[in-house]
């Protein structure tokens, strides 16, 4: 015999060894029951996909996210990690959320819808005049709504000269309080 002849019998013999294998494999795969089908019925498994749930709020995200930011220095025209003015900080918060919002504390005056003060939720913005002029000067975000006694993390230029906690009832700010807008 020659090598071709020897090489084709072993491939006949490979052949049909793979046709066995895969015949009993065939034989012992379970089977749909396709007789109560009508002819075009098909089979689909119900499959229910839940959201994760979270019940924090954007405004809970964003006052948690600025709360990371506390003890951050004051810096004039700032608006990153390693320093930020008011606008900056609120501009760097909300900016983290895609939300756009002006960079400049006087852009805020028109912009956002204005609420009561006794409306407020966590993240709405507050604005203030500024201290030595009749515009707006300051602006800081809700972190604890309670109306007229309501908390702010703002990036101060005061005392502090970084991002701190501060209430609305403090007499600097409720003197210089303008209103409280909501851009969420």
């Amino acid at each position: 015999m020659t090598s071709k002849k020897i090489n084709i019998l072993k491939f006949t013999k490979f052949i049909g060894l793979c046709l066995l294998i895969l015949c009993s494999v065939a034989y012992s795969l379970p089977r749909a029951e396709t007789s109560s089908l009508q002819k075009n019925e098909t089979i689909v498994k119900e499959i229910v996909i839940r959201p994760i749930e979270n019940n924090d709020s954007l405004g809970d995200k964003i006052v948690s996210f600025g709360m990371r930011l506390l003890g951050t220095p004051y810096i004039v025209a700032g608006s990153g990690k390693n320093g930020f003015d008011c606008s900056g900080f609120v501009y760097f918060v909300f900016n983290h959320f895609k939300i756009q919002v002006p960079r400049s504390s006087s852009q805020f005056e028109n912009y956002g819808k204005e609420i009561p003060i006794g409306s407020v939720k966590k993240g709405d913005i507050l604005l203030f005049f500024s201290p030595t002029r009749n515009v707006i000067g300051h602006i800081g975000i809700v972190s604890n709504p309670k109306g007229m006694e309501s908390d702010f993390i703002h990036a101060t230029s005061g005392r502090e000269m970084k991002v701190v906690v501060t209430s609305l009832k403090k007499p600097g700010y409720t003197s210089r309080f303008v209103k409280a807008i909501r851009v969420l």
